[in-house]
């Protein structure tokens, strides 16, 4: 470990470095951003428990460790590695690796026509002025380092632009594969995906650790536009290495009736933080933002999310669950802002939380700040073991112990596993809840 002044001076010289590059290619209208986001980062500085918002998450490992810019390793990944994430083989894929797009491994197929699903590198080089209204424009980097640092240092990512009108009716994967090398290192992938008056698709979110290596940091930030009636269902899989770190920032930005589901799956991770907005800018928008965390061993999750209702007549639906065993730390912060404008909103959020083990350890913080008198506004939190009484229910049934805990756990989590759309995807994760469950071969046959 080094100091957290000289682990920031490592961004700063690595940014002096590549200004040069950032100005070319296309991307000359975003280095003013880009040199804004890095003196913001040098000022914020990495955030410690002394800020509110990060009470309950330490990241003095990810501050006091000298990640360096990941190496290229497309070529060490082979087909079996990408399969093992991929849960249609015939939707339309981006594969990115250290945060590089992989074409190998990517197949763009079965797209309507004048839809736009591409690198963010590529993008920016042909596509600028698609980028430019939407790019930086978002997401939150004024008070958030993580966010400010990939701003300032985004390479690559994906691009998706969804026409107006236009529906897709296959799913649009975009696919994170980190390999660690022989020291720590980082990414900045960049998203964004907007979608344009009455369009629709759904879009899956992967990051996945290949292999072991050194422990690595992705910094992740996806800026999603959802336009007037526009309808996007995103789902976001967490399935990073046990010694990894993942901080990601997720922005969604409404208009006028538009329609916003999104669920965050988080599995992997050795220390792991969302920071999921919504800003709902427009009359009648519904969002809706659901999770469900699976921690074990020493793991650590922090999810925060925070929904701005800034105009009238907004639905939105927060429901958050946390499995919690061995030593591991799951927090969740959500926070519903009402403007003084945004009459008739109908919020409501949800946290609920199980604990396995007398180690283990779960923090629930849900705010509402309400200017507007004409709303309905609930939130409500949860934190409690296994029903014993369940317990001996199952086992007068002919369940052994474990069979019956593994039962409850499964209904538990299956509750927002089930909400997946995607049926490959939905069985997939099933796959790997049982896993993680032991005795469970009776219960995979009824599901």
């Amino acid at each position: 470990m080094v100091e957290v002044q000289d682990t920031q001076d490592v961004y700063t010289a690595e940014f002096q470095r590549r200004e040069k590059d950032f100005s070319s290619g296309g991307g000359a209208w975003l280095l003013p951003i880009r040199k804004a986001a890095m003196a913001r980062f040098a000022e914020l500085g990495f955030p410690t428990k002394r800020h509110e918002n990060w009470l309950y998450t330490n990241v003095a490992p990810i501050a006091q460790t000298a990640f360096q810019p990941a190496e290229d390793r497309d070529a060490e990944v082979i087909a079996s590695e990408v399969a093992e994430h991929v849960f249609d083989s015939d939707c339309c894929r981006l594969v990115f690796v250290n945060g590089r797009f992989s074409s190998r491994h990517s197949a763009v197929q079965g797209l309507p026509e004048g839809v736009k699903v591409c690198s963010l590198a590529a993008a920016m080089r042909t596509d600028s002025k698609r980028l430019e209204p939407h790019l930086a424009r978002h997401a939150n980097d004024q008070d958030n380092a993580f966010a400010a640092l990939n701003t300032a240092l985004m390479t690559d990512g994906a691009f998706v632009h969804i026409p107006k009108g236009v529906v897709v009716e296959r799913p649009i994967h975009l696919l994170f594969l980190a390999v660690g090398g022989e020291q720590p290192e980082v990414t900045h992938p960049r998203n964004l995906i907007v979608a344009e008056t009455n369009s629709q698709a759904t879009i899956v979110e992967t990051y996945a650790g290949v292999g072991g290596g050194e422990a690595y940091l992705t910094n992740a930030v996806t800026e999603v536009v959802a336009n007037e009636n526009a309808t996007l269902v995103l789902y976001k899989i967490e399935r990073e290495c046990e010694q990894a770190f993942h901080v990601a920032t997720t922005h969604f930005h409404q208009y006028r009736s538009s329609n916003v589901s999104f669920l965050n799956v988080l599995l992997g991770g050795m220390l792991v933080r969302n920071d999921i907005y919504a800003m709902l800018d427009g009359e009648g928008c519904d969002c809706s933002l659901n999770g469900l965390s699976m921690l074990s061993g020493t793991q650590h999750a922090d999810n925060h999310l925070w929904v701005h209702h800034a105009k009238p007549h907004c639905n939105s639906r927060e429901y958050f669950k946390g499995i919690y065993d061995d030593q591991s730390h799951g927090v969740f912060c959500g926070r519903i802002f009402v403007e003084e404008g945004a009459q008739k909103t109908d919020a409501k959020q949800t946290n609920m939380n199980l604990i396995l083990s007398d180690q283990a350890l779960a923090d629930s913080k849900p705010q509402l700040e309400i200017f507007a008198d004409d709303v309905k506004c609930t939130h409500g939190a949860t934190i409690g073991q296994i029903d014993n009484d369940a317990i001996f229910y199952l086992g007068s049934r002919g369940l052994s112990k474990e069979a019956a805990r593994s039962m409850l756990i499964y209904a538990f989590a299956n509750e927002m596993i089930s909400q997946i759309s995607i049926e490959p995807l939905r069985a997939r994760l099933s796959e790997l809840l049982f896993d993680r469950l032991p005795q469970t071969e009776m219960l995979r046959e009824t599901v």
